[in-house]
């Protein structure tokens, strides 16, 4: 595999945008190509078996564009379909998300931790295996937040009715004495600054973007398949409607790029 090759990127839809632009900034050398799965969102909702068969699905065609390796941007992809990945693919580094129980756990002073994620992610053994894990004498409160990725999804992420959802998120766990709050998909990043307009600034908020991008860097290390650039422009495709995510594109990417259809 030539160290030029592009690092292939998938999420449910747009969100993964947020964990694209953590890896732009650590590895602005590399090339990256983005498949929102815009037409099956969210994926909180579906079948574990259904969203592993979109992961081979978009893995199968992120490897048929010459992927080096895979990011699975997505909390809820990565419990449904990370291992059988890996297993199919073993020399290929692929990652995955996880929400950011450790790193909560240390930064609580409070020792109450919320955690704000898709249905899906919050219902799997794998996080319930990171409670056990890392949590300790932490108390941790999920809270599913049905809705929220479609706002995001649209662009919304200061309007009225985002804001109504998200304070009746949050205001149960703020009630609770929360003081950490983690982001658990990768769609929240991008209303942060909304977030920050509900909660007190001394309530910390964790996302795992960064730390996805550390990860591959490691990875891409290891392999010696780090690129030396310069990158080509980054590629995207969606398997909704390409238009609404061209729309969305400078907003949640910085820049307007083409959207190709899958």
């Amino acid at each position: 595999m030539a160290n030029s090759a592009p690092i292939g990127v998938f999420d449910s839809g747009v969100g993964g945008l947020s964990v694209l632009g953590e890896i732009r900034a650590l590895l602005p050398a590399e090339s990256l190509l983005y498949v929102a799965d815009s037409g099956h969102v969210p994926y909180g909702e579906k079948s574990a078996e259904f969203i592993s068969e979109r992961c081979h699905t978009l893995a199968g065609f992120l490897l048929a564009q010459g992927a080096k390796a895979l990011v699975l941007a997505c909390n809820t992809a990565t419990v449904a379909g990370v291992a059988e990945l890996r297993e199919r693919y073993p020399h290929l580094p692929i990652i995955g998300m996880e929400p950011a129980v450790k790193p909560a756990a240390a930064a609580t002073r409070s020792g109450v931790v919320g955690v704000l994620a898709t249905t899906g992610t919050l219902k799997s053994a794998k996080f319930a295996a990171l409670l056990d894990r890392f949590a300790g004498d932490v108390r941790v409160i999920t809270q599913p937040c049905p809705g929220l990725v479609e706002c995001i999804e649209a662009g919304e992420l200061d309007g009225a009715a985002t804001r109504e959802l998200l304070q009746g998120y949050v205001a149960p766990l703020l009630a609770e004495g929360c003081d950490t709050l983690i982001l658990g998909c990768t769609h929240y990043p991008f209303i942060k600054p909304l977030l920050r307009t509900l909660v007190p600034e001394s309530v910390s908020l964790i996302d795992t973007g960064a730390a996805v991008a550390r990860q591959l860097k490691r990875r891409l290390g290891e392999q010696r398949l780090l690129a030396e650039g310069p990158a080509q422009a980054a590629r995207f495709w969606s398997s909704g409607e390409p238009g609404r995510m061209q729309a969305v594109l400078p907003l949640l990417w910085g820049e307007a790029a083409a959207v190709q259809g899958l």
